[in-house]
């Protein structure tokens, strides 16, 4: 998180953050790696969709277990290389997932509105990740940073998706169909805008970090 913010919270953000993402992560693995029980129709589905499904969920699971990595400040100024190795893998997993992502939302639960988010958001991680990279490249190491929160933000979808689902299912008991869409929209475009509200959060002048310090 810039340091636009009190250190507290960017640290606890990030805790969050990472925890979320490894969350997510093991569950991907986990869905990938384990066997598909008879009993559950969404597994099933899963193991008969060839291979867009396993090169989503890994190349998901590599991103957001590398997200965190990628933001953390220290590494970015003390281990340039590690930055740069864990940035090839990561894009590299949402080359594979935004991929396959674009694939399955031509077959997605819910028809045409629930396929048009998702092949939306494919489009839009995979952009971001490229504009991104094409600014390190350049030497534009600012422009970098910004589309790469933007990339990391769709990344974190995932998450959000899964957070959308359980409240409006487990919690508020509400119908499907509805809150699959809701999710399919919200994960993404809720975590860009929060994303440039972060990136546009005026920077706290030199007498207001005065005066916090008192």
């Amino acid at each position: 998180m810039p340091h636009r913010f009190p250190k507290a919270t960017r640290w606890t953000a990030g805790l969050v953050f990472t925890l979320l993402c490894a969350a997510v992560a093991a569950y991907a693995f986990t869905v990938l790696y384990g066997q598909p029980r008879a009993d559950n129709p969404l597994q099933m589905k899963f193991a008969a969709s060839g291979l867009d499904v396993p090169a989503h969920l890994f190349g998901g699971g590599l991103a957001l277990l590398l997200a965190p990595l990628q933001m953390n400040g220290w590494i970015q100024r003390r281990a340039p290389r590690l930055h740069r190795l864990s940035g090839g893998l990561y894009t590299g997993g949402v080359l594979i997932a935004g991929l396959a992502g674009f694939s399955l939302a031509l077959h997605a639960e819910g028809g045409a509105p629930t396929g048009i988010a998702f092949g939306l958001l494919a489009v839009a991680w995979l952009a971001t990740t490229g504009i991104g990279i094409g600014h390190a490249l350049a030497g534009n190491l600012a422009r970098h940073r910004q589309w790469m929160w933007r990339s990391i933000a769709l990344t974190a979808s995932a998450v959000s998706f899964r957070l959308i689902l359980g409240i409006g299912l487990g919690v508020l008991h509400l119908p499907f169909a509805p809150v699959y869409l809701a999710a399919a929209w919200g994960c993404w475009l809720f975590n860009l805008a929060v994303c440039e509200l972060v990136l546009r959060w005026p920077r706290r002048s030199s007498a207001t970090a005065l005066s916090a310090v008192r």
